[in-house]
């Protein structure tokens, strides 16, 4: 149901049109010798970055030719699925990396087609079996999928059933706790989604890779799932409700990245939590100054039922600790503050080891996957400061709102836990290349190629 395949490749034919992918450098050569080459020349073309000519021959069609210009970006090669017409299509060798052909490609095929006919179908890629490339892709496209999809269609239940469902697919263990036993062992999750008549549910995934030994370093994954998010009694505007079917964009990004970690069957152990929960209004709802115990045994006082994100992660992240990780990462649509700064396009990251965040941020450049570190100034930590709790959920001045967040996440941290926080806008708010508007794994494959790095592992 969620782990769509590709509807974008194609089988290697010979009958496949041909597109030629050209540097504003190569164009001059390719028109000296390719019969169209005065088309192109005529017609201006000057291998821009996403301009597409369709090349005429003289049965009609010939092929087509797709400008690079001067960047790396595999996702210039997301304008050719609807920039070029329906039927099969392959690339003819550049200078590109194949796999980052492809996965542009089936970056920009995707649409959202649960609830509504597609406009029409992709033109498709005939290309070799590119298994990193296809994997990536589907990961996208899962986490796509369950952003866009409105939240009454997605709530806690079908939100752990992805979970259920991709953990089966690559042969890992699920455990969803529901009920008493969630409210004993998560009580802040549980406080979030007293609101709601859909109960919060924490969905676990366990997985260890085929070479991975009993002694393999693990990463622990945390995701914020709230399905849909009202803002509790500090209700949003109308206008901030908008988009808060996304709110459970960290959860799905984790799901993505998990998948991609078990598609390339890397030597690590894996465990993946997701918290997924609805914040809505009622009678059981928390209100405002509420003071609730959380799976740490530390006391928050609630200074705003809006912040309720990092209610959901410090219970999973205590639990994550208590395992000893060699790595930790959550991500989540936490804080209206981090899009201030950085905008939607830049996830911001925060963490407690130098050398993970220059991996993640290094990585973010070569994907193409932007990361940029912020402090986790500690002189911030006192506005946490409650007279009637342990801690605040959120600060006392309205200032640096996603270093607050992330240093009340960091209260969770155990000692000696290497942790990175991603917070996200999981969200393309335009369409470009490769980025269709809608949800979005922002980070995701940031983190994923930064995991080798951490890990130290082998691309094989």
């Amino acid at each position: 149901m969620f782990d769509r395949a590709l509807d974008c490749l194609a089988e290697p034919s010979a009958e496949a049109l041909p597109i030629h992918a050209l540097r504003p450098a190569e164009l001059a050569a390719f028109c000296a010798r390719a019969p169209a080459g005065g088309f192109l020349e005529a017609s201006g073309f000057k291998a821009a970055s996403g301009d597409i000519r369709l090349v005429p021959g003289e049965s009609g069609l010939a092929g087509a030719v797709l400008g690079l210009g001067e960047g790396t970006d595999h996702h210039v090669f997301g304008a050719l699925p609807f920039g070029l017409p329906e039927g099969v299509w392959r690339l003819e060798p550049g200078s590109f990396p194949q796999d980052d052909a492809v996965l542009g490609f089936c970056l920009g095929a995707y649409q959202f087609t649960a609830l509504k006919s597609p406009r029409r179908a992709p033109a498709r890629l005939a290309a070799a079996e590119s298994g990193a490339a296809v994997s990536a892709a589907r990961a996208a496209w899962l986490a796509r999928d369950l952003i866009n999809m409105p939240a009454n269609h997605l709530g806690p239940a079908e939100l752990a059933q992805a979970l259920v469902e991709i953990a089966a697919g690559f042969g890992a263990k699920s455990a969803l706790t529901v009920g008493a036993a969630l409210a004993r062992e998560y009580p802040a999750i549980a406080a979030v989604g007293a609101g709601s008549d859909r109960p919060p549910i924490v969905a676990t995934l366990r997985w260890q890779g085929s070479r991975a030994t009993a002694d393999a370093p693990l990463l622990a994954l945390c995701g914020k799932g709230v399905c849909f998010d009202t803002g509790g009694y500090d209700l949003k505007p109308s206008a901030g409700m908008l988009r808060m079917k996304k709110d459970m964009g960290g959860a799905a990004t984790m799901l993505g990245l998990a998948r991609m970690i078990m598609a390339a069957d890397l030597p690590i152990r894996l465990v993946l939590r997701l918290g997924c929960v609805e914040n809505s209004v009622s009678g059981r709802a928390m209100r405002p100054s509420d003071v609730l115990q959380t799976r740490s045994g530390l006391t928050v006082e609630i200074g705003n039922t809006d912040a309720e994100g990092r209610l959901v992660l410090c219970d999973l992240l205590t639990e994550a600790c208590a395992e000893n990780p060699a790595l930790l990462i959550d991500a989540a649509t936490l804080t209206g503050a981090a899009r201030v700064a950085l905008g939607p396009e830049i996830v911001a990251m925060f963490s407690n080891d130098d050398a993970a965040a220059a991996a993640l941020q290094n990585s973010g450049v070569k994907r193409h996957d932007p990361v940029w570190r912020l402090p986790l100034w500690p002189g911030y930590d006192k506005w946490l400061t409650s007279g009637v709790a342990d801690l605040n959920n959120v600060g006392t001045k309205p200032l640096a709102g996603a270093i607050v967040a992330a240093l009340y996440l960091q209260r969770f941290i155990g000692d000696n836990v290497p942790w990175i926080h991603l917070d996200s806008y999981a969200w393309n708010d335009t369409k470009t290349a490769g980025r269709p508007e809608g949800g979005e794994a922002l980070g995701m494959m940031a983190c994923f190629d930064a995991i080798y790095t951490i890990f130290n592992l082998a691309v094989i």
